[in-house]
């Protein structure tokens, strides 16, 4: 297992740096370990698959986790807003860092996410393969 801290900065969009890390260093499974940090606007899906929302409100990071690689991403977040009431869903691109984002992904070894349809679902899903 290799460990990989990661800061984001101001302006910056999570999912999409998150991305680009994955890419550039050639991830090919990982789970987020710990996030830390703030947003200036929330980009998020709710469980059903249709609804999409943005918030431009300053918040602060509760809770990211989910699993990543350069093949597929699926990632939850949670925040808490200006009131201290909490919202969350799935991350989307739009997700815009404030002033730091601060994360840990841990590097799997002996496995590599990818994604393959599933007709039950009628989604992507992840699919686990032993390397």
């Amino acid at each position: 297992m290799k460990t990989h801290c990661i800061r984001l900065t101001k302006g910056q969009d999570i999912l999409t740096e998150i991305k680009r890390y994955c890419e550039t260093n050639s991830i090919k499974a990982s789970v987020i370990a710990s996030s830390v940090g703030c947003v200036t606007m929330a980009a998020i899906r709710d469980a059903g698959g249709n609804d999409k929302h943005f918030i431009q409100e300053n918040m602060e990071i509760l809770s990211l986790n989910g699993t990543a690689s350069m093949y597929r991403i699926h990632l939850h977040i949670a925040f808490s807003k200006k009131d201290l009431s909490v919202i969350g869903g799935h991350l989307l691109e739009g997700c815009i860092v404030n002033t730091t984002c601060e994360l840990v992904l841990m590097e799997l070894d002996d496995v590599e996410f990818s994604s393959e349809f599933d007709d039950a679902t009628g989604y992507e899903e992840i699919d686990i393969r032993a390397v």
